[in-house]
């Protein structure tokens, strides 16, 4: 019998939601959504990226984001460029100045989450946690690549 309360894609979603709808409050109260946001964070982090990069950074499906990439564009928080790295057919995400603003105004509230998210654990708990997350994603692509094989093996 499955038991929810010891399950883990249940404790990492229901984790996961109550983060997020939280900071979904915070985030309209700027005008934005959380899928923007993720974008926002992540050409913060990392500028000029491709959309495949964004897709697999943010965790958006490329339709999806190719959508909140008009968005964005249209209130000119990020721009969109062709040829990067000699290829004229790749296209390039960068944050305009008002994007960036936008970014920075954000991140100390997403950091607050962050604390309030931690709070009680150690900083070496935080550090290992993390770890230990990243490690649960790398696993979950591998199983992922491993079931695509499969199923072009049929």
């Amino acid at each position: 019998m499955l038991d929810l309360d010891d399950y883990l894609p249940y404790l990492l979603n229901r984790a996961g939601s109550r983060i997020a709808r939280a900071f979904t409050r915070e985030l309209r109260a700027q005008g934005i959504t959380l899928p923007i946001w993720r974008v926002l964070a992540a050409l913060q982090h990392r500028d000029r990226q491709t959309v495949s990069q964004l897709a697999e950074s943010t965790a958006i499906d490329i339709s999806t984001l190719s959508r909140i990439l008009d968005l964005m564009e249209d209130r000119g928080l990020a721009v969109r460029a062709r040829g990067v790295a000699g290829d004229a057919r790749s296209i390039e995400l960068r944050l305009t100045p008002a994007g960036r603003a936008l970014a920075r105004r954000i991140t100390p509230v997403a950091l607050d989450y962050e604390r309030t998210a931690l709070a009680g654990l150690s900083p070496a708990e935080e550090r290992q946690l993390k770890r230990l997350l990243g490690r649960v994603h790398a696993n979950m692509a591998g199983l992922t690549r491993r079931r695509e094989r499969t199923a072009l093996d049929v």
